[in-house]
């Protein structure tokens, strides 16, 4: 339960982080100019797809929050036998980052209208994303290979259980990255192509994150980090 709560309120954090770059405490009254502009900026200052798209970060948040506890939970008992982290997970950490920053990239060009900076970051993003799910791919047949089966011990189950559906969501990502790939080529609104690559980074973003504590989970640094908690606590 303890690590529900301490994914749950990262979770938290990142939320209220991104809130906080939404200018939500801004005063609209307070604002100088027209007052068209400042009905307009209230319209824009939080789509709701930006809406939708954060319950859905929530909601997958809490899904893997639910995969870490029972990780934890299932680690207690005496057959669990952990699995060499591969050495390949580094790289495809590395190659996410990058992707992640390409899109971070392109979402500083978009508002600059710098559409050629957009297709550039978009495709990197696309192209590394593409880059890490292969990577994927070799680390299962690395394990595989050296005889950890998916059957063989709970914490194999465990690895590739998180690790397919962390891949699964980077998939859904592509399909959306895609669509907005092909927008930033065929010359869509400004307006509209802003708001899908902020989506598409948000979302990365939230992906990186994730796969960071899935990371950390694997490696045992998740565990080392929740038992100082609790000596700290008692």
């Amino acid at each position: 339960m303890s690590v529900i709560l301490v994914f749950l309120l990262v979770i938290a954090g990142f939320v209220g982080w991104w809130l906080s770059h939404q200018r939500l405490t801004a005063k609209p009254w307070l604002e100088q100019g027209m007052a068209g502009d400042v009905v307009g900026f209230d319209r824009s200052a939080l789509p709701t797809a930006k809406i939708g798209l954060g319950v859905f970060l929530a909601v997958v948040g809490c899904l893997f929050s639910l995969f870490t506890s029972a990780y934890f939970m299932r680690m207690g008992l005496s057959d669990w036998r952990p699995l060499p982290l591969p050495r390949l997970l580094w790289l495809n950490t590395g190659v996410l980052v990058l992707s992640s920053v390409a899109l971070q990239c392109a979402v500083v060009a978009v508002r600059k209208g710098q559409i050629y900076d957009v297709r550039l970051g978009l495709t990197t993003a696309g192209l590394t994303a593409l880059a890490f799910l292969v990577g994927q791919l070799m680390a299962w047949r690395q394990l595989t290979g050296d005889g950890y089966l998916l059957a063989s011990n709970p914490a194999n189950s465990f690895f590739y259980l998180i690790t397919a559906m962390h891949g699964l969501h980077i998939l859904g990502g592509l399909f959306g990255l895609g669509r907005t790939s092909i927008g930033a080529w065929n010359g869509a609104r400004p307006e509209r192509l802003r708001l899908s690559v902020e989506l598409c980074a948000m979302y990365w973003h939230f992906l990186l994150f994730v796969w960071l504590g899935i990371f950390a989970l694997l490696a045992g640094w998740a565990a080392t980090f929740i038992d100082i908690c609790r000596q700290l606590l008692t």
